[in-house]
C-alpha cells in the first residue's frame, strides 16, 4: 500500500472540490479518460507535487479519481470484489472485510474523517436522505442492492462509522442452499411442502446468520400465479418468479421530523392490496401485532423474520413485541402468536462461517404458561414428528 505523504493527506479534500470545480466547467458528462486528464494537469500543476515521489503522486491521483469517479470512492474495488460479503468501516483507517465467512483487514485508509463524511453524504444524498449532527444515523441501499448503514457525529466517538452488506448477484434458491450445506434435502423438501401448502412461516436467527437469503429462497416455493406484497426496511429480498408483486419500503422522518412511513403502517396498508401472501423482511416492533392479526385473518401462506438466539428466544421477543403495540393479557398474546405462525425456522451461523438450519418447529396451542412447541427437524437429527413441550421456566424441552 502506498502511503501519501504527510501534507497531502491532509489536504485531499480540498484538491478534490478544485478539481470538481473545474470538471463543472465542462459542457456536457465528462468521460473517464477526460476526467483523468482534469485531475492528472491539476495534481502536477502544484508546487507539492515535486517534494513528492511518483507513486505517491499516483496515488494522489488514484484517490482522487475514485472520490469523484466511483459510487463508492477508494471502497470501489473491495464492493466490486465479489468474494467479499461484508465491508466494515470503523472510522478512516480501520477497514476490514468479511471474505469466506473470515473477517480481513484490508490494505486501505482515507486520508481523512472529512473523505470518509463526504462518501457517507453521497449515499445518503443519493437515496434521499440526510445524515447530519441532528440525524447521525442512515439506512439505505446502493443501487447494486447492497445495504448501508452510516452513523456519525457525537455518537460515533472513533470517526464516522460505515458497514457495505452486499448480496450475491446471483439470487441463491433452495437447490443452492442444499449444495453449500445450510439445510438438507429432507428439510428443504419439507418447507416447500408446506409453503405451498399456504403454511404461515417464520424465519429466526442471529445476526448474519442467513436468514434473509434462506427467507428469499423460501419465497421461491411460492406459486407464480399469486399476489405477493413484500414489506421490508430497506429493500432486500429478490422475488423474481412471481409476475403480481408489490414491494414497499419504510421510510424516515425528514429534517422537521415529518413524513416517517414505519412498518406497522405499511402492512395496514398491505391488507388492503388484496394480496395472497404477505412477506415481511424482519419484524423489530410493534407491527407484529398487525403481521399477527392479518395472519389469523385469511391471509395464510406469509412469511417473515426476525432476530433471536432460538425459536424459544423468537417467541418471548414476539411477545414483548406484541405488548408494545397493545395492552392485552399475555394468555391471549401467546394464544394469536400460536394460531398465526405455523412454522417456525431457526437458523445458526457456525463457528467456520457457515451458515445452517438448526432447527423446524411447528406451534401448537399454549399450554401451562408456554407455547406448545412440536420439533419436526433438528439439525443432526433429520425429520421427527414427535411432540416436545417448551417449558419456559425450566428453559428445557420435555
Amino acid at each position: 500500500m502506498v502511503i501519501m505523504s504527510e501534507y497531502y493527506s491532509s489536504d485531499l479534500s480540498g484538491y478534490v472540490d478544485a478539481i470538481r470545480a473545474r470538471m463543472n466547467e465542462h459542457s456536457g458528462d465528462l468521460t473517464d479518460e477526460e476526467a483523468l486528464e482534469i485531475i492528472e494537469s491539476y495534481v502536477f500543476s502544484q508546487p507539492k507535487s515535486g517534494g513528492c515521489t511518483h507513486r505517491e503522486n499516483g496515488e494522489l491521483i488514484r484517490r482522487i479519481y475514485l472520490t469523484l469517479r466511483s459510487e463508492m470512492s477508494i471502497l470501489q474495488p473491495y464492493v466490486d470484489d465479489r468474494s467479499i460479503s461484508e465491508i466494515m468501516v470503523n472510522g478512516r483507517s480501520r477497514i476490514f472485510a468479511e471474505r469466506g465467512g473470515r473477517i480481513e483487514r484490508l490494505p486501505a485508509s482515507f486520508s481523512s474523517d472529512e473523505e470518509l463524511l463526504e462518501l457517507i453524504r453521497r449515499i445518503a444524498a443519493g437515496v434521499h436522505r440526510e445524515i447530519n449532527e441532528l440525524n447521525p444515523v442512515v439506512d439505505a441501499r446502493l443501487s447494486n442492492g447492497s445495504r448501508v448503514c452510516a452513523a456519525v457525529g457525537s455518537i460515533a466517538a472513533g470517526g464516522p462509522y460505515l458497514t457495505i452488506r452486499k448480496f450475491p448477484d446471483k439470487v441463491m434458491d433452495m437447490e443452492d442452499l442444499i449444495r453449500c450445506g445450510t439445510v438438507t434435502e429432507e428439510a428443504a423438501e419439507l418447507l416447500r411442502t408446506l409453503v405451498k401448502a399456504r403454511y404461515n412461516c417464520f424465519v429466526s436467527g442471529g445476526t448474519s446468520s442467513g436468514k434473509t437469503t434462506f427467507l428469499n429462497a423460501l419465497s421461491r416455493f411460492i406459486p407464480p400465479q399469486e399476489r405477493v406484497i413484500v414489506i421490508e426496511d430497506s429493500l432486500e429480498l429478490q422475488i423474481d418468479q412471481v409476475e403480481n408483486i408489490v414491494r414497499l419500503e419504510c421510510r424516515n422522518a425528514n429534517i422537521q421530523g415529518k413524513g416517517a412511513i414505519d412498518m406497522a403502517m405499511l402492512v395496514k396498508s398491505s391488507l388492503r392490496m388484496r394480496p395472497d401472501r404477505i412477506i415481511i423482511g424482519e419484524v423489530r416492533g410493534k407491527e407484529v401485532m398487525d403481521m399477527i392479526q392479518a395472519m389469523n385473518t385469511g391471509h395464510d401462506g406469509s412469511m417473515c423474520s426476525g432476530h433471536a438466539n432460538s425459536i424459544t428466544g423468537m417467541l418471548k421477543r414476539l411477545e414483548a413485541m406484541f405488548l408494545q403495540a397493545a395492552d392485552i393479557p399475555l394468555d391471549a398474546v401467546r394464544s394469536q402468536i400460536a394460531e398465526g405462525i405455523d412454522i417456525m425456522i431457526h437458523m445458526s451461523r457456525m463457528r467456520d462461517g457457515s451458515r445452517k438450519v438448526i432447527e423446524i418447529a411447528e406451534l401448537d396451542t399454549p399450554r401451562e404458561n408456554s407455547i406448545r412447541i412440536n420439533s419436526l427437524y433438528r439439525i443432526g437429527s433429520g425429520l421427527s414428528g414427535s411432540p416436545l413441550i417448551h417449558d419456559e421456566k425450566m428453559g428445557v424441552w420435555k
